[in-house]
């Protein structure tokens, strides 16, 4: 046993030393007996050993695994009933160190309870101990969900009231249609479970089934001359058609229900966009943002909310096929597709080919999460803005600043194989970007050679003791893109100018901040408004960059051939590019198109200079 291991509470030594190596489920507790973390492995030795055994890069682990007091697993026979172990232990003890999705609180779900006679009520959360019933969602977006409520009592006459509000006469609802009335035996127990069915279809997305079973109802009434009860289910049946001219047509083929998902991230924040087709048509989107920004990437992310949300799922809602990024290996895809057949009660098949269709409907699910992800982006800096006097606090109590951070400056530098060195500076005032403050620099000391440090050098030098002192005020706090050795060389600067002002660099691994002099680093809790903050102007500092560095890229490209041509003007340089777009569709031309946009003897000369076996003479 390793001296990390040496030095963990007794408890944790004792299970360590039994632990086999089997396929199981693993779960972590805390000095107080609650479970935080739930895992599962196919050998749980080596799995459960590598959380000590190591330096770990994650910050979840950095702070989760001190707070270990004891270990409980469970074998099982194979890793798949491991992986099913694992997701109920999830759902019934949501530890805080597992649940990656918001708080599931959050999503409601629709409910046909179980009662006499049934109703369709919204739930906020899937409890089947206190609310019996069949459970479909659960749904993402409240708003839209109460709507879709409002369409179902309009389309079914479902039971509205827990208890009924008369004894002797039906209410309100039966006179306007909404309630069939059962409390007032003025319907049948068959033709209600004829309804409640309907209602099914529609919550599954079966439109086709629920369309043709309102079209028998409507001329099986109307067969009756009960033309009061036909009239109802025509209207419903024009309804459903309507909903479903509105969806747009996947396949043609009306048996495929799909789920697509898409995952977009910058930084460490993470969204996802579910699409879901039923019966080839695109019912609905569901979109996800993380709140435990710390997984290593779209592989940890994607493996995680496979199992939170289809754990969270009812069997209902998990189609035939779920249509992944390329991110799973074979091994990866055999396990998640047998645990979502036991989830479903069902084969359910996960396929990533790149088949055409496929591409389309993954590039639709990750247009639709980049979308997301900017909603997300602007709720945030909302947030920043309207709290930005506590965050600001928050960071100087932090980072142990002399002045609160109204204005931060921060710098990054940008070479792409090896050319054109750049470096920007973004300006933040009160959290939010001032653009009339930025500044790009050409960096002049590495021409031959990139090097961050003498570039940081070079320009900190120009911004704080050149011309740009005099016209833009000091900051009260400097952001330096990079680690400890970054911090240092811009140190060096500053020290030499008797220059100190608070100054602190960003690692972007593992989100840490270094301040000067001090070895270990400032960890932001990973949910904070500040470390978001921090990341927000380090990644705005290297949008600006990297923009000026392609600038200066296509402007050297245009040089080193237009350049050339003798006779060519600087005017006539930017029509052509202007008009042809690039170099290549200029080389192209044929001389009467290059006199449609030049002069002839411009025109000539750039033929001539292209085609140097086919001379042009005018």
């Amino acid at each position: 046993m390793s001296t990390q291991c040496s030095n963990l509470p007794k408890e944790v030594k004792q299970t360590l030393a039994v632990i086999p190596e089997l396929s199981g489920s693993y779960q972590y507790f805390d000095k107080d007996g609650e479970i935080i973390y739930v895992g599962k492995a196919k050998n749980l030795k080596k799995r459960v050993y590598s959380y000590f055994n190591k330096h770990h890069d994650s910050p979840k682990l950095r702070v989760m695994v001190p707070q270990i007091a004891k270990i409980q697993f469970i074998v099982t026979d194979s890793e798949v009933e491991a992986l099913i172990l694992e997701s109920h232990l999830i759902k019934k003890h949501k530890p805080k160190y597992n649940v990656l999705l918001k708080d599931d609180k959050k999503f409601p779900y629709f409910v046909i309870t179980e009662e006499e006679y049934p109703r369709v009520i919204v739930a906020r959360k899937a409890n089947k101990n206190k609310i019996k019933g069949k459970y479909f969602g659960p749904y993402t977006d409240s708003r839209a969900m109460y709507a879709t409520l409002d369409l179902i009592k309009k389309l079914f006459p479902l039971k509205q009231c827990k208890n009924p509000k008369f004894k002797d006469r039906p209410c309100l609802y039966y006179h306007i249609g909404r309630c069939m009335a059962p409390c007032q035996r003025l319907v049948t127990p068959e033709e209600y479970k004829q309804v409640l069915k309907n209602v099914e279809l529609f919550l599954t997305g079966k439109q086709k089934e629920l369309v043709d079973a309102l079209k028998k109802e409507m001329e099986k009434f109307a067969a009756k001359e009960d033309f009061e009860k036909a009239a109802r289910y025509r209207d419903s049946w024009l309804d459903v058609q309507k909903t479903m001219e509105h969806q747009k047509v996947v396949f043609e083929n009306t048996n495929i229900n799909q789920d697509i998902v898409g995952i977009y991230n910058e930084g460490n924040l993470f969204v996802i966009s579910l699409l879901q087709i039923r019966q080839g048509r695109l019912t609905d989107k569901k979109d996800f943002q993380f709140s435990n920004l710390n997984l290593s990437g779209d592989y940890e992310v994607l493996t995680t909310f496979l199992k939170e949300y289809y754990t969270m799922a009812s069997e209902s809602e998990i189609p035939s096929a779920i249509v992944l990024p390329g991110l799973l290996e074979k091994e990866d895809k055999e396990l998640y597709t047998q645990w979502l057949a036991s989830q479903a009660q069902k084969k359910v098949k996960i396929t990533d080919s790149p088949t055409k269709r496929n591409i389309e409907l993954l590039n639709l699910a990750q247009k639709n999460a980049k979308f997301y992800f900017e909603k997300v982006k602007l709720e945030k800096l909302t947030e920043i803005q309207r709290d930005y006097n506590e965050v600001g606090s928050y960071i100087q109590e932090k980072l142990n600043l002399r002045k609160f951070p109204y204005i931060v400056e921060c710098f990054d530098i940008s070479h792409i194989q090896g050319t054109n060195t750049v470096a920007s500076m973004v300006t933040f005032e009160n959290g939010m970007p001032k653009k009339s403050r930025y500044r790009k620099f050409k960096v002049r000391s590495t021409e031959s050679k990139p090097d961050d440090f003498k570039s940081l050098q070079e320009v900190v030098e120009r911004r704080y003791f050149g011309k740009l002192s005099e016209s833009l005020p000091e900051p009260d706090l400097i952001i330096i893109d990079g680690g400890k050795g970054q911090l240092s060389s811009v140190l060096e600067i500053f020290n030499a100018h008797n220059f100190n002002p608070d100054v602190v660099s960003l690692a972007k691994k593992l989100e840490e901040v270094f301040k000067p002099h001090e070895s270990k680093p400032v960890v932001f809790p990973i949910n904070s408004p500040a470390l978001y903050f921090f990341q927000r102007i380090r990644d705005e500092a290297h949008r600006f960059a990297i923009t000026y560095h392609r600038k200066l890229r296509g402007k050297k490209a245009t040089e080193s051939v237009l350049d050339e041509i003798k006779g060519l003007s600087k005017a006539n340089k930017e029509i052509l590019i202007k008009e042809f777009k690039d170099i290549k569709k200029i080389s192209q031309a044929d001389f009467e198109t290059l006199c449609e946009k030049i002069h002839k003897r411009a025109a000539k000369a750039v033929y001539n200079f292209f085609n140097p076996n086919v001379q042009i003479d005018i």
